[in-house]
């Protein structure tokens, strides 16, 4: 499933230049197992493991998720040609 859950990842962000991070997209929200929703985050998709890294309070937060305990992910983005 890995593999899977990679693509979902990839589509939700884009990355960031000189660096092997991701920056969620304009607009995208992204929910691990049910969790918390990450907005403005950026990510680390390492062979073991996903970080999430967040900007909060004046403090830089790390959130680590095992790549086998991951059992669902939940992007969320604006509806296009919404207009609204």
């Amino acid at each position: 499933m890995q593999a899977t859950w990679e693509k979902i990842l990839e589509y939700a962000s884009m990355p960031v230049h000189g660096t092997l991070s991701r920056k969620l997209r304009n607009g995208m929200a992204l929910q691990i197992n049910e969790g918390r929703q990450f907005e403005n985050a950026v990510l680390f998709l390492g062979e073991g493991f996903i970080r999430i890294t967040e900007e909060a309070d004046g403090k830089m937060i790390n959130s680590y998720y095992d790549w086998s305990g991951v059992q669902s992910i939940r992007t969320y983005s604006p509806k296009e040609g919404s207009g609204k």
